[in-house]
């Protein structure tokens, strides 16, 4: 795919963010943001198909992870229903070297770092704590504290930089983390040290049912004036307009020109998490609404109206998603379940005088039930 340049462009739209695909599938050549800077994609038509397919695949495998928790194979599930464009477009902005660090949701993300679904499916059935390589993929393990990934990846990042090795990091993060002191922290240390580190924030508008009007009074990406280091306001449901002004600012980042911080407004149309209820605090209107800006629906009418897919092609994408799902499903049920032991065995490189007593309290707990009922 071709990068995302900065050259001379189109105005920015009126909404406030780079656009280059509007809701009704109508597509923008360039946008240029009020700093001079110019945002735009040239892509082949296999590889706009390509997008189409990872969107679609995300969602099925989003769709499919959230039935086997509700039929309690899973033991919870945090959805990305919506949020597919800004972590396809993220995650195929970055190159081999590069390494994100992901929240709890960035499923996507991990399809396009080639992690096997399987492997997060293990993580949130209990099986284990995440079984891909962070080193092979690009793709650390999930943090489930909020904001202390964007410590992790800055730390990275410096490394990276007193390495002098050519890559960037891109931490992950959402509206609600913005709160968090780690986050602001993280972002101190990459601005000081102008680190190779791009801040991705997933403005889903709600932390958990806190709605972002409860907090901030300013939009997220011009927070990052205040910390020495650009901003800018992506339409997070459009993969194009993610995926140009993530892969900009990540060249950035490698050519030394320290941090970014990119706020993806987009919209959570799942609920937080599978034991979630978003009917609480936000009205069904507001879904129906974000409903007529969904990334996959404008992406398709694209691809339909420039001639690009036919149904054949569309109809063939659902029938691998199927075939995803049904491996998915019969992956997760046949794993087995660790001995309980198993949670001692990784602690510490080499096992402590306190860790092997806890073993053996646990182990002798357990044999008191043997020959029970």
């Amino acid at each position: 795919m071709a990068n995302g340049d900065r050259e001379p462009g189109a105005d920015a739209p009126a909404g406030g963010f780079v656009q280059l695909l509007t809701p009704d599938g109508e597509r923008v050549d360039s946008v240029t943001t009020a700093d001079g800077t110019t945002y735009t994609v040239d892509f082949t038509d296999e590889e706009y198909r390509e997008l189409y397919r990872d969107l679609v695949t995300v969602r099925r495998l989003d769709a499919e992870a959230t039935a086997l928790q509700r039929q309690g194979e899973l033991g919870i599930w945090a959805s990305l229903l919506g949020q597919e464009a800004a972590q396809v477009g993220a995650g195929r902005a970055l190159r081999d070297g590069d390494m994100a660090f992901p929240t709890y949701r960035e499923h996507g993300v991990a399809w396009t770092r080639g992690v096997d679904p399987l492997h997060v499916m293990g993580l949130f059935r209990g099986v284990d704590n995440g079984g891909w390589n962070p080193a092979a993929t690009g793709f650390n393990l999930y943090t489930i504290v909020i904001g202390a990934q964007c410590l992790h990846a800055t730390g990275y990042a410096m490394g990276v930089q007193r390495d002098g090795a050519e890559s960037a990091v891109l931490a992950f993060l959402g509206d609600g983390a913005t709160s968090q002191g780690e986050v602001n922290e993280a972002m101190i240390f990459a601005a000081s040290f102008a680190a190779p580190v791009v801040f991705f924030c997933q403005n889903n508008q709600y932390a958990i049912s806190v709605p972002l009007e409860r907090q901030t009074r300013i939009p997220l990406y011009q927070r990052a004036a205040g910390f020495g280091f650009p901003g800018v306001r992506v339409d997070g449901n459009d993969v194009l307009a993610v995926l140009a002004v993530t892969r900009a600012a990540l060249q950035a980042a490698r050519e030394g020109q320290g941090p970014t911080f990119i706020e993806a407004f987009t919209y959570r149309m799942g609920a937080h998490t599978t034991s979630d209820d978003p009917s609480r605090y936000r009205l069904a209107s507001e879904l129906e609404e974000w409903k007529l800006r969904d990334p996959i629906a404008r992406l398709k009418a694209y691809l339909s109206r420039s001639g690009l897919a036919d149904q054949a092609f569309f109809d063939s994408v659902d029938a691998d998603g199927d075939e995803l799902a049904a491996r998915i499903r019969s992956g997760t049920l046949e794993m087995a379940d660790p001995p309980g032991t198993s949670m001692f065995d990784h602690v510490y490189a080499e096992q402590t005088p306190q860790l092997a007593a806890q073993r053996a309290e646990f182990e002798a707990y357990h044999a008191s039930f043997e020959g029970e009922k």
